[in-house]
């Protein structure tokens, strides 16, 4: 097996790790979708400030939650920018002729797009 076959192998293996991530994340989002669902039997047994507190709780555990995470990807990818950029394909004497110039800054600025994007919605 080619040193390029197992580089592109060990990249699906984290694809596909990442994946289950995410479905395990929807999983929970259905669960607190269900449980913010069964909360208007408070509404319904006359305890409307019970669902609003309850809904209340629910949206600012969550809203801190994910800003915490995105925040701290933010940071840590942010501070290897630097390093990443020095991943640029060099060849001959022009850089713009190396081969996977252009994917290369294609893919890095989608990453400062995101990281930008992940920032402003930190601000929010």
């Amino acid at each position: 097996m080619s040193q390029d076959q197992l580089a592109e192998d060990s990249v699906e293996a984290a694809r596909t790790e990442m994946a289950g991530h995410f479905a395990e994340l929807h999983r929970l989002h259905l669960v607190l979708a269900n449980d913010a669902r069964s909360m208007k039997a408070f509404s319904f047994d006359g305890r409307a400030m019970a669902e609003i507190e309850l809904a209340s709780e629910l949206l600012e555990h969550y809203l801190v939650a994910s800003g915490a995470f995105l925040e701290n990807m933010r940071g840590r990818f942010d501070a290897r920018l630097t390093f990443l950029r020095r991943g640029e394909p060099i060849g001959y004497a022009n850089r713009d002729d190396a081969p996977g110039h252009a994917e290369f800054w294609l893919a890095f600025s989608r990453l400062t797009a995101v990281l930008r994007r992940v920032g402003r919605s930190a601000e929010a």
